[in-house]
């Protein structure tokens, strides 16, 4: 139990979220609703490889006096990230840098045209090509592109170690060190091709996006693999090591057109409140009840087809224009006209 009187803290002090989706079986509850979103038309996914080698890294803290290592238990590794300094250098950063051909980019006074994607920031490059052939197969049309990554930054490596001490006993100790992957002005690049099937360009209001998704994980080893060759430990205690340090970048290229689809679904999705609401007061919602037939029948149990009923006498509502009022003699009154 949390602060808030919720029960959604799980062991360890982590947290389970909440459950905003819901479905109880009855299809009595399930509607259909239209959605303005993105569809994705074509999709390619590719993985991009990379190694750095590092020598002699010294590690913190020093080994006890009277310890020796008696094994490696396992070497993890982290991003780096401050939060609070966004374009620090020593943040491991992934710059894309995308060349197609086949097809180009939507450009004008000021570059690249970019739109706003589902990440709420400008991320997806309008595209555009002559597809009248392929529309005519009734195909989409192929487009080909390079896809260069620039990776610079820092990532911690972490030095989980069995050590003994001179009487024999042994205990945990984890060390861990900085490692640069590269520098902002030489940076760590890959490179790698993909193919897209873009749809047509003529029978759509709009001309498809080209959304890129990137991420990184490192992976860290000995040298050797050996703990004897590969780690040096210093008459004071300190520790340098070896290393492999294995890059993987994921990489996904979508196309993508705004549609408006219908689907199935059981209503909105509202977060659980976490604090109770005194009776006396009347919380508004977050989303506007739907107005179509189907909707308002599913409501009320109505005939769509029915006329909604006249507004109640609200003394300073305007008059409707198909002459309809609430009855009152005196509707409007003269002080609101």
């Amino acid at each position: 139990m949390n602060c808030l009187g919720t029960s959604n803290t799980g062991s360890g002090g982590c947290c389970n979220a909440n459950t905003l989706c819901s479905f109880n079986g009855n299809l009595e509850d399930v509607v259909s609703t239209p959605i303005y979103v993105q569809s994705v038309y074509d999709a390619v996914r590719f993985h991009m490889n990379g190694m750095k080698t590092v020598q002699n890294l010294r590690f913190t803290p020093a080994l006890p006096c009277g310890c020796t290592i008696s094994r490696v238990k396992e070497i993890r590794c982290k991003k780096i990230f401050d939060p609070s300094q966004a374009k620090d250098c020593d943040n491991l950063t992934i710059d894309m840098e995308t060349g197609i051909s086949g097809a180009t980019f939507l450009n004008d006074c000021r570059g690249i045209v970019e739109t706003i994607g589902p990440d709420g920031v400008p991320s997806e490059k309008i595209i555009f090509a002559d597809t009248s052939h392929c529309d005519e197969e009734g195909c989409g049309t192929p487009i080909f592109g390079t896809q260069n990554v620039r990776m610079w930054g820092n990532i911690i490596v972490y030095l989980d170690l069995c050590i003994c001490d001179s009487c024999g006993r042994e205990s945990s100790m984890t060390c861990c060190a900085e490692v640069n992957i590269a520098s902002p002005s030489h940076p760590l690049v890959l490179t790698n091709f993909f193919e897209l099937c873009m749809p047509s360009t003529g029978s759509s209001a709009f001309l498809p996006r080209l959304t890129e998704l990137c991420n990184s994980g490192f992976t860290c080893r000995l040298a050797t693999n050996n703990a004897g060759r590969d780690l040096c430990i210093s008459p004071n205690g300190e520790i340098s090591s070896n290393l492999i340090v294995g890059i993987c970048v994921t990489m996904e290229k979508k196309i993508t057109v705004p549609v408006q689809l219908c689907v199935l679904c059981t209503g909105f999705a509202e977060a659980p409140l976490q604090e109770n609401t005194s009776d006396l007061i009347s919380c508004p919602g977050l989303f506007p009840e739907r107005t179509d037939a189907g909707s308002q029948a599913s409501r009320t149990g109505s005939d769509p087809d029915a006329r909604p009923a006249l507004p109640g006498c609200d003394p300073c509502s305007i008059q409707q224009s198909d002459g309809s009022s609430c009855r009152c003699g005196d509707f409007p009154p003269q002080s609101c006209r």
